[in-house]
């Protein structure tokens, strides 16, 4: 079959990637002059199957009220007369009570820990250079009472297929000897042995060479504009470019779905969240962190990538505004020259702010749309990266019209009607 996937991203390529392989003939269009220049180009780097939670979980409410007026918060509301984002933040703090927390957990965890396995096949099969590491991802947790907290959580979580191990502070040391030398001090962590990292962009470009091996017609500088819709079918995607036709056509356009999906008459609750990253050249090597980390405190994910830090966070509601806010940016260099004053050079750092495609519970928009003919896959907020290749091969086996190997029951659009 014809198969156009909206999106060049790492959710796009991986989904042409998966169609190429089973035969379809695939053709990706992006508005951008290459792979993986958007969401993708310079993320957290975390694969983190088992470390991926709901945003909204118990106490966000309060936490968020605390940050309101910080420029330098972890979470930035900008108040704005915005009907999508003040709708959006009502499904949003729907989905913050307990019962829901630990559903929309679950649906996350399921997709994540799917995608890790589909992620090592391809890996087995195709020779892949992206700094990956299997070292895990390392929770520190600063406040010793949070830390307490933290533990019933932790066994509940495990009882959910996610492995994690409480750790002391000599015990997060021994897994990052180079906490050793961190002014910051911090009560204990969490660790998830099975987590990785890795490099996305790279991935993302290197996966691409591999889908032109099978023949997929990459269209750069081409601007999505519409559909050509016959009844319950769509027959063409109108660009900038003329019209490109197709049996079926997949949506991983990221945080630009919903304006595409609306006029397919489907009201999608994805929200652009606003994030941040600095890229910082490792100046000495035994006191930068080679296991990947997140700061439980700061809001913000560690990652080596080679000779590199890769530090990324924050999360800002501002519509569709992409400026680099440097203030903003530089919290999250300051936060890390804490961490490990001495391991990298902060002259060089490199900054980068991009959007989310954030849903209010978390988890990403799998399935068929509306018409019979689209595909959805779009959605996956900070975990694009981590739940990409499953949700691709999902991608692939319904162009198929096959069952996945996943149940995609509360991964679909229509949970949100």
């Amino acid at each position: 079959m014809r198969v156009v996937v909206l999106g060049a991203g790492v959710i796009g390529v991986t989904s042409a990637y998966e169609l190429a392989r089973d035969g379809h003939q695939v053709t990706v269009i992006d508005k951008r002059e290459g792979v993986a220049l958007e969401t993708s180009l310079a993320n957290g780097g975390q694969l983190s199957a088992h470390h991926g939670e709901p945003l909204a979980q118990p106490g966000v409410l309060k936490l968020a009220l605390g940050w309101l007026g910080k420029h330098d918060a972890p979470l930035l509301y900008r108040l704005r007369l915005d009907p999508a984002l003040w709708s959006w933040t009502l499904k949003f703090l729907s989905n913050a009570s307990e019962p829901k927390f630990w559903e929309n957990a679950a649906r996350m965890l399921r997709i994540a820990l799917y995608s890790r396995e589909r992620l090592h096949e391809t890996l087995a099969r195709e020779t892949i250079a992206f700094d990956h590491l299997k070292t895990g991802i390392l929770n520190l947790h600063r406040d010793p009472r949070d830390f307490d907290m933290s533990l019933e959580h932790v066994r509940a979580m495990k009882e959910l297929g996610s492995e994690r191990r409480i750790l002391d502070r000599k015990g997060c040391i021994d897994i990052e000897p180079a906490l050793a030398h961190s002014t910051v001090l911090f009560a204990g962590g969490i660790y998830t042995p099975n987590d990785e990292s890795g490099d996305c962009h790279a991935f993302t470009k290197q996966l691409a060479e591999r889908c032109v091996k099978r023949n997929v017609d990459f269209k750069f500088k081409t601007a999505v504009k519409g559909f050509d819709v016959d009844g319950w079918k769509i027959k063409s995607v109108i660009t900038d470019r003329g019209r490109i036709e197709g049996d079926v056509f997949v949506m991983a356009l990221g945080s630009y779905s919903p304006q595409l999906l609306e006029s397919l008459d489907l009201k999608l609750p994805i929200y652009p969240a606003k994030g941040y990253s600095v890229t910082v050249p490792v100046l000495n090597d035994a006191m930068a962190p080679r296991t990947s980390l997140t700061s439980h405190a700061h809001k913000l994910v560690i990652s080596r990538l080679g000779n590199k830090l890769r530090i990324a966070g924050m999360l800002e509601f501002n519509g569709y505004d992409t400026h680099m806010d440097t203030a903003r940016a530089r919290v999250v260099l300051d936060a890390t020259l804490k961490l490990f004053p001495r391991a990298v050079e902060p002259g060089h750092a490199e900054f980068w702010t991009g959007l989310r495609p954030l849903t209010p519970d978390g988890a990403p928009v799998l399935g068929r749309g509306k018409q019979e003919n689209m595909v959805l896959n779009t959605g996956h907020g900070m975990l694009g990266w981590t739940m990409a290749m499953g949700s691709a091969r999902v991608t692939a086996d319904l162009v198929a019209g096959r069952a996945p190997d996943i149940d995609l029951d509360g991964l679909t659009w229509e949970r949100f009607t």
